[in-house]
C-alpha cells in the first residue's frame, strides 16, 4: 500500500510539472538603472516603475548607481558594470529565474554595455536612451567634451592616465563638469567605449531581446532608428516603440507597454 502511494505521489508529481505553465515556473528580477545627474534612483519619472512591476509579482529594485546626482562619476564604466552584476546577483539570490534590465537616459547604454560583455541577462527594455560619446564627439553642439575627450586621452598617453582632472559632459542640452581620472573618463566619453551604444548594439546576444522607447519630443527621436536600433543583431521579439512627450516623461507614457512586453518575452 504504501509503495503504491509513493508511486502515485511521484505520478502526480511529474505531471503537474509537465503541465504547469512555463510562466509559473518563472520569477522574473528587474534591475532599474535611473538616468544620468541630476538623476538619481528617486527619480520621480522613472521610480514610480518598481511599484508597478511588483505588483506584477516581480522582484523590483532601483539602486543608486556611479553616474547619479550624489555620486558623479564614482569610477569607471567598469565598476559601474561590476555593480549591475552584483545587483542582478542579488536578484538571483532573492529567486529571480529570469533577469530583465529597464535603464532609463544613461540606464540604457550601461545596460547595453553589460549585455555586449556577456553579462546575465535576459532581456533589456530601454527608456528614452541618453549619453551619446559619437555625438559629443563629432557634432559642433559637443566641442567642449569632445575637447575633453581629447585632453584625456593626451594624458593617458603620457602616463597620466590616473590623474584627477576637470573634465565636461552635456546632459540633455547642459554642460556639466565631471571630476575623473583621464582613463575613467574615457570609459564613458569615448567615442569607441563600450558607454557607445552604437558600439555595444551589435555585439549585445540575439538571444536578448531588446526594447527601445522613444519620446516624439526628445533629441534623438528621429535619429535612433539609424544610431542603434538598427544595429541590434535579429529577434524577431525585438520592439520599438515611439511614444509622445520627452525625454522625463517616456517611462511614465509606455509603462503598460513595458509591463507586457516583458510578459511576453520572458514569461514563454
Amino acid at each position: 500500500m504504501l509503495r503504491k502511494l509513493i508511486t502515485f505521489c511521484a505520478l502526480a508529481l511529474a505531471a503537474f510539472c509537465v503541465t504547469a505553465p512555463a510562466s509559473a515556473q518563472e520569477r522574473i528580477g528587474v534591475l532599474m538603472l535611473h538616468g544620468k545627474n541630476p538623476g538619481n534612483n528617486m527619480d520621480p519619472n522613472f521610480s514610480p516603475l518598481k511599484g508597478t512591476f511588483e505588483r506584477q509579482g516581480w522582484i523590483a529594485i532601483v539602486p543608486d548607481m556611479p553616474w547619479s546626482r550624489g555620486r558623479y562619476l564614482d569610477g569607471g564604466l567598469d565598476k559601474a558594470l561590476a555593480e549591475i552584476g552584483g545587483h542582478i546577483k542579488g536578484l538571483r539570490d532573492k529567486g529571480a529565474t529570469k533577469i530583465v534590465i529597464v535603464g532609463h537616459s544613461m540606464g540604457v547604454p550601461t545596460s547595453m554595455a553589460h549585455a555586449a560583455r556577456g553579462g546575465d541577462v535576459d532581456a533589456l527594455v530601454g527608456l528614452a536612451p541618453g549619453h551619446a560619446p559619437v555625438g559629443y564627439y563629432n557634432q559642433p553642439w559637443g566641442k567642449v567634451v569632445h575637447d575633453s575627450v581629447n585632453e584625456a586621452r593626451a594624458l593617458v598617453a603620457a602616463g597620466k592616465g590616473d590623474s584627477s582632472e576637470r573634465f565636461s559632459d552635456i546632459n540633455q542640452g547642459r554642460q556639466q563638469t565631471v571630476v575623473i581620472t583621464a582613463k575613467d573618463y574615457l570609459s564613458y566619453f569615448d567615442p569607441t567605449s563600450d558607454a557607445e551604444m552604437s558600439v555595444t548594439a551589435p555585439r549585445i546576444p540575439a538571444r536578448v531581446a531588446v526594447m527601445t522607447v522613444i519620446g516624439e519630443k526628445d533629441s534623438l527621436f528621429k535619429t535612433i532608428k539609424t544610431y542603434y536600433v538598427d544595429k541590434l543583431p535579429g529577434n524577431p521579439k525585438n520592439k520599438f516603440l515611439e511614444v509622445s512627450g520627452g525625454h522625463l516623461e517616456t517611462p511614465r507614457l509606455s509603462s503598460d507597454e513595458i509591463v507586457a512586453w516583458i510578459k511576453t518575452v520572458v514569461s514563454h
